[in-house]
This record gives structure tokens, C-alpha cells and sequence, in this order.
């Protein structure tokens, strides 16, 4: 099997780190904002390819947060 390449963007998730500060899982996560735990993997192991500002949203509802707490550009 071939292995997957490195994204070609800076973006980096810290969706892991979130879940931790809010003692919360990742199937709670999938329930409350109604997104597969699926893909919310892919997102949290930085493997997404794009999000929907509508997914953005509801994650930043949930979580209490600002869309520059769960997403970083690094250079």
C-alpha cells in the first residue's frame, strides 16, 4: 500500500488538544455537532483536506471556541 504524502499546507489542527481541555471524547464530539467520528479523525489527525465553514461553526459552538483555537498556520 502507498503511503500517503505529507499535506501541501501549513495548517495544523489542535483538535486532540481541545477535546483534552474540555474532558470531552471524540464520539461526544461526532454527536453533538453531527459529523462522523470518521471524519472528524481524519480532521483531528490533520489528514482533511478542507472543512465546511458550516462544520467550522458548529465545532467552535460546541467546543466554545475561536476557529484560531482549533486551526494554525505554520510556515
Amino acid at each position: 500500500m502507498a503511503r500517503r504524502a505529507e499535506p501541501s499546507h501549513g495548517i495544523t489542527v489542535h483538535l486532540d488538544r481541545i477535546l483534552a481541555a474540555r474532558n470531552m471524547t471524540l464520539t461526544e464530539l461526532s454527536e453533538r455537532v453531527g459529523v462522523t467520528q470518521a471524519n472528524l479523525s481524519i480532521l483531528k489527525n490533520g489528514h482533511a483536506r478542507a472543512i465546511r465553514f458550516a462544520t467550522l461553526t458548529k465545532l467552535c459552538q460546541v467546543l466554545r471556541c475561536q476557529p484560531g483555537d482549533l486551526l494554525t498556520y505554520d510556515r
